[in-house]
């Protein structure tokens, strides 16, 4: 071999011993790499699992919240309408033209209107067909005019705030 092929040929077994411990360090970089990126898989999947909770946590807060909103306006207005029935009687009962009957019709009025902007609705009854979920039956007449299963008369209004009753109405309901 002449003198230019033998150093040809150690210089390529350097290149080999060289590039050796460079691919000694890539598997070493590679493990390195592959353990970094474990790691941030498994925070990155924390990272999403507690971003879900946050916004479950949020949500659910959310309704209890409205529930107990919605809790407290019927408590409260359950106990407003003993107020409301004894204006509709004062209204009744008052002279025709007397300024006292004006002023307690007008009373009621408002009353009513504050009920309406609050989504608070009084119960059809009379007429309608008996609904144990929504009327509160005192009475049972047999009449032969008025279908079976149909309120004939209310003794005392019922209402309902949204969706929820709030106090049944009371009803004599025919057979």
């Amino acid at each position: 071999m002449s003198k230019e092929n033998k150093t040809a040929l150690n210089n390529e077994e350097e290149s080999i011993k060289e590039e050796q411990p460079v691919a000694e360090e890539t598997a070493e970089e590679t493990e390195a790499v592959d353990e970094f990126k474990q790691k941030y898989d498994e925070l990155y999947d924390k990272y999403l699992r507690m971003l879900a909770e946050y916004d479950n946590f949020k949500k659910r807060t959310q309704k209890e919240k409205d529930e107990l909103y919605s809790f407290a306006v019927s408590d409260t207005l359950e106990k407003l309408l003993p107020v409301l029935d004894n204006l509709e009687r004062a209204a009744e009962a008052a002279a025709e033209k007397s300024p006292l009957a004006d002023g307690v019709k007008m009373v009621l009025k408002q009353f009513g209107e504050t009920l309406e902007k609050m989504n608070v609705t009084p119960i059809e009854a009379v007429g309608k067909e008996f609904d144990p979920n929504i009327h509160n039956a005192v009475m049972h007449v047999e009449d032969e005019k008025v279908g079976t299963n149909t309120v004939v008369e209310e003794f005392q209004k019922g209402y309902k705030y949204k969706e929820k009753v709030i106090r049944h109405s009371m009803v004599k309901v025919a057979n």
